[in-house]
């Protein structure tokens, strides 16, 4: 069988060919793309909730690393912040998706009330946020897809069980660790069908407006990519050089074997083994700092995806016609950030972890159709940014540790 990029790229070329074949005759089938991205939607909150508990729980596991753990946390932290903030600069100062034609429908009811709550100022909107953040009904913001909400009650939830003894925190985390395994089957069979889901949508654009949708998509997609060069050539060098006294060049020769698996397989978790064997063997650096610091970024620090998610965002945000004022784009900015932590690891944690960010301001999903068909090629490179970013961190603490590296002579 086919890689699920190939199949994504032939349900494409199918999508706009039958698209401009068939022309609005195509709106026939387009409920196969509207059924894709319920099922998208249908797994967001379920996938939130044992993802974080779980993945709260078992980081709790290694809490008597006590300093290295807090130097891994405020690095990873930190690097993701920077690279979401790098994105939106840019996104704000290119604008890719004003005067986009990308015809998608009109923007929902809930997206004008989602403007609408933010009106009345920075402080009253900052405050809203903040009592928002904070859910007096857990289960009626799970119903109404309130994400921010509930991504906080999870983060509680989990820091909870680990204060409970056992048997209650073992019975606990063994049910949250076997509902995210359940979810992560699910998520598999709907990525599955995301073929199909993409063939309709694409059709349906392209039977209605022509080809001349993704002209517009290019400038989104020169906007993340000069993002991630931003973030991964100017900021995370800069970090190595002043805080730690590393040559960036040093280090990026010493890890070349893992950038290049990141780049071709896209996959974080699938790069983890070179990534460990290059940061010891041709960085220098100790066992007992990459056997937890690697790993643990491999799981939550994706800051190249969280670079995405905030530029994607806007990108549609901006082609629906709305300006997303200060403290809207600061919700983005923080949904993004705790999404990066929460659902990392999981297949195509871009397309998912978008949905999330887009349904915490109330956007609609329609737009991940479109934008997913640039998505492979700038996946690849998020892939390299994401490793390069636990790279830099893993070797950064170790320095920290008071450990000498030994990454000359690569």
């Amino acid at each position: 069988m086919r890689s699920l990029h190939v199949q994504i790229f032939i349900a494409l070329l199918l999508g706009a060919i039958s698209g401009m074949l068939l022309g609005e005759s195509v709106l026939h089938f387009a409920f196969l793309g509207t059924l894709f991205l319920k099922g998208l939607k249908m797994i967001i909150v379920p996938l939130i909730v044992t993802s974080i508990v779980s993945g709260v729980v078992g980081i709790g596991q290694v809490g008597h690393f006590g300093r290295l753990s807090a130097q891994t946390f405020t690095y990873y932290l930190s690097s993701s912040l920077l690279s979401i903030i790098t994105g939106l600069v840019l996104v704000n100062a290119i604008s890719p998706g004003k005067g986009a034609q990308l015809h998608l429908q009109a923007p929902p009811e809930q997206l004008a009330h989602s403007i609408a709550q933010f009106g009345d100022g920075p402080k009253a909107a900052l405050e809203r946020l903040l009592l928002d953040m904070v859910p007096d009904n857990v289960f009626r913001a799970m119903a109404e897809g309130q994400i921010l909400p509930v991504i906080v009650f999870c983060f509680l939830l989990g820091f909870a069980i680990i204060r409970l003894s056992d048997p209650h925190q073992e019975r606990l985390r063994g049910f949250f660790q076997s509902a995210f395994e359940a979810m992560m089957q699910l998520t598999h069979f709907i990525i599955r069908l995301a073929p199909i889901g993409i063939f309709a949508l694409v059709a349906k654009v392209v039977g209605t407006t022509g080809l001349s949708v993704f002209i517009d998509l290019g400038l989104y997609a020169l906007t993340v990519f000069a993002g991630l060069v931003v973030h991964a050539a100017i900021i995370l060098p800069l970090v190595l050089y002043f805080v730690g006294g590393i040559s960036p060049l040093a280090l990026l020769r010493a890890l070349t074997p893992a950038l290049f698996t990141a780049f071709s397989t896209s996959s974080s978790s699938a790069t983890l083994p070179v990534t460990i064997e290059s940061l010891e063997q041709r960085a220098g650096v100790s066992n007992r700092t990459t056997s937890f610091v690697a790993p643990l970024g491999a799981t939550i620090n994706m800051d190249g995806t969280a670079l995405f998610e905030c530029v994607a965002a806007l990108f549609i945000a901006q082609a629906y016609g709305v300006d997303l004022g200060f403290t809207q784009q600061f919700l983005v900015v923080l949904t993004a950030l705790l999404a990066s932590i929460g659902a990392a690891g999981i297949p195509m944690t871009g397309l998912v972890m978008l949905s999330i960010v887009l349904t915490s301001v109330g956007l609609p999903l329609e737009g991940i159709g479109l934008i997913i068909a640039v998505d492979r090629i700038l996946d690849m490179f998020r892939t390299t940014v994401n490793v390069w970013s636990d790279s830099c961190g893993t070797a950064l603490i170790a320095r920290y540790q008071g450990e000498k590296l030994d990454i000359t002579k690569h």
